[in-house]
């Protein structure tokens, strides 16, 4: 069991009081601390107690701190990356690629040799993710059924709007036709429309309606505000997990939450952001089936909860420790995480104690974890 810290990412998005207030740091943090990552993505590898880089000490023994079956699976990598996620402003609109066209793109864009501010694919792996929040957690993830959007956008009653419903309806375009057109549009013609739209919103008394009038104060001519009519709208409780799957559009707006993802940086960005846009590719990538509900499965057993998926290369755990002792026959690698309280996690090589917001790393060939104290804890594992 290794002490294992992570390392923060200073987004523009990000909260100034989340992550500091959890780790019992000065409030507010100096800059937004978007994210902070536990794993061995080459991006920003975490650092064990000892000093050595995650990804180097995977390296110099793969089949002791992964363990032969996560080895023989998934090569000698970390196949999982773990995220504090704090959201004080929307993400950018986005999707990520499956296995498939993670490889293809960038096989790809080494060939062309892209300089690597403005390459899409930083690494050939897929990006599903599944996120826990810790608070309310605010959140558009993937397609709505379109003839559903049609129908509410109809009763904002904006005639700009009008031919974005007829294709919506249209059997034959639905979503494949809007969501290409609505990026499409540009600058001026989306001002006019979002400032309709908005302004029409503003009379409606739900959360949806807010969210537009939100990124339309946000980004008044950004095409990405009118794909949002197109989205699932929700608001995760905390212990409510959305899994998605890759290739599916979404935007987190606000909360703060755990995060677990195939080790990957791939982001394909339509809208709703400063950083690199590339529609086209956001286009290739995108699943336009509707998804009914983006939220994740929950199950519990006893102090411990799950939330499966239908992928191997990560699962997440939360155990409540109630000053008791839990054996977990967690199998792999495996990265735990504090949230609460003070609790202590143990292998068949040692043991670490963790405040919140601290992490500890056990290798696939240490044995079951013990955890113990009074707390909140949270396993990712592959």
């Amino acid at each position: 069991m290794h002490g294992l810290y992570g390392v923060i990412r200073n987004y523009a998005w990000g909260s100034q009081v989340d992550l500091a207030r959890l780790q019992g740091r000065e409030v507010p943090a100096d800059l937004p601390e978007a994210e902070e990552w536990f794993g061995a993505h080459h991006n920003a590898p975490s650092t064990l107690h000892d000093g050595r880089p995650l990804d180097d000490a995977i390296a110099s023994a793969p089949a002791d701190m992964l363990g032969r079956r996560a080895l023989d699976r998934f090569g000698p990598r970390l196949p999982f990356l773990l995220k504090l996620l704090a959201a004080d402003k929307p993400l950018s609109l986005q999707a990520h690629p499956n296995s498939r066209q993670a490889h293809s793109g960038h096989q790809r864009e080494l060939r062309i040799g892209i300089d690597a501010a403005y390459r899409n694919y930083v690494d050939d792996n897929h990006k599903p993710e599944l996120l826990v929040a810790l608070t309310e957690f605010r959140a558009m993830c993937g397609f709505r059924e379109p003839l559903a959007a049609a129908a509410d956008i109809e009763a904002l009653g904006v005639t700009e709007l009008e031919p974005l419903v007829r294709t919506l309806r249209d059997p034959k375009a639905g979503l494949r036709r809007a969501v290409p057109d609505l990026l499409g549009l540009g600058r001026e013609e989306c001002r006019g429309i979002i400032d309709a739209a908005a302004k029409a919103a503003s009379d409606v008394d739900t959360q949806d309606a807010a969210d537009l009038v939100n990124l339309a104060r946000s980004y008044p001519d950004d095409p990405g505000v009118l794909v949002s009519l197109l989205l699932n709208h929700i608001t995760l409780q905390p212990g409510e997990g959305v899994y998605m799957p890759a290739g599916n559009l979404h935007a987190y707006l606000k909360g703060f939450g755990v995060e677990v993802m195939a080790a990957s940086d791939n982001v394909l960005r339509g809208g709703l952001t400063n950083k690199r846009v590339d529609v086209p590719e956001l286009l290739r990538v995108l699943d336009f089936r509707a998804m009914d509900e983006p939220r994740a499965r929950i199950e519990d057993d006893g102090p411990v909860r799950s939330w499966p998926v239908p992928i191997d290369d990560f699962a997440l755990r939360r155990v409540e420790l109630r000053g008791d002792t839990q054996t977990l026959a967690v199998d792999g690698p495996k990265i735990c995480l504090s949230t609460g309280g003070s609790v202590t996690v143990a292998d068949d090589r040692g043991e670490v104690a963790l405040s919140p917001g601290r992490a500890a790393f056990s290798a696939g060939s240490a044995g079951p974890l013990v955890v113990s104290g009074e707390g909140e804890l949270f396993i990712a594992s592959a």
